[in-house]
């Protein structure tokens, strides 16, 4: 759960939206998304990966392990605002946990130089939409947060958001931390809804991406019937609106940049 809530955090914002583009890309983050959802499946699964791939090969193919020496102690300043070393090694290891993944799946080699710097790009992309919602002075009441913590509740079948901070103390996250991450979420959503405006989408956007996933579970020769558009027009205007947020968000952090003190260390 602590691991899902530095998701939202971080990818939420910015992190990985410029790698949600590609049909291919897109349907590995659902695979992670479910793997998240169901982390004891996700690992029974691999583990039954990893046995038939030992019995095949001979060996069990060696899982890369997250490189983090050298960094230093801040590894950058945005505006004078420090992001420092535990923030950065702890985006760094869930985004590695997930890539390594895909590349074990693949067969490509993880290049940690390159993903060392995705990461400090998401941070400080992160930090400047949260300055930035802060000049706009967005506020961000106890309904927004609760919206988000009930959210989370009802995910995790939980009672309530009681049962909810206990289970994040358990792993060393306090209650404290816990809305101050919520409330830079929520904040950082309504400026990125403010800046890209009424997204609603259309009947033919929606159709169009409709027909390309079909297409593509065609390509997969899978024997299961194609749901109807009807059946996944919610779920392809949640994806339709996000896309569109994300490049409004991307927009906006490419403007800020241009007048931002950006400095990063690694």
């Amino acid at each position: 759960m602590k691991k899902w809530l530095s998701s939202v955090t971080i990818i939420g914002s910015l992190l990985f939206l410029g790698a949600c583009n590609g049909d291919e890309e897109a349907a590995g983050d659902t695979g992670q998304a479910e793997e998240q959802s169901h982390p004891d499946t996700g690992a029974a699964a691999e583990g039954e990966e990893a046995a038939g791939e030992k019995s095949a090969a001979g060996e069990q193919p060696e899982a890369p392990e997250p490189d983090l020496e050298g960094v230093p102690d801040v590894v950058a300043e945005v505006n004078g605002t420090e992001i420092e070393k535990p923030a950065f090694e702890e985006a760094y290891n869930m985004q590695f946990q997930q890539m390594a993944m895909m590349s074990q799946m693949s067969g490509e080699e993880l290049n940690q130089d390159d993903l060392k710097k995705q990461v400090a790009d998401g941070l400080v992309s992160q930090e400047l939409l949260n300055q930035e919602a802060d000049n706009r002075k967005l506020k961000v009441t106890e309904e927004d947060t609760n919206a988000v913590l009930d959210d989370l509740v009802e995910q995790n079948q939980m009672e309530s958001q009681d049962d909810l901070f206990a289970a994040f103390e358990e792993q060393d996250m306090p209650k404290e931390e816990v809305m101050s991450q919520v409330e830079m979420q929520v904040k950082i959503d309504k400026l990125i809804a403010e800046e890209a405006g009424d997204i609603e989408p259309s009947k033919e956007e929606l159709q169009e991406v409709y027909d390309a996933q079909i297409e593509q579970m065609k390509q997969m020769e899978t024997e299961e019937e194609p749901p109807s558009f009807e059946e996944m027009e919610p779920q392809l205007k949640e994806q339709v609106t996000a896309q569109k947020e994300g490049e409004a968000a991307q927009a906006l952090v490419a403007d800020l940049k241009e007048s931002a003190d950006v400095k990063v260390h690694l």
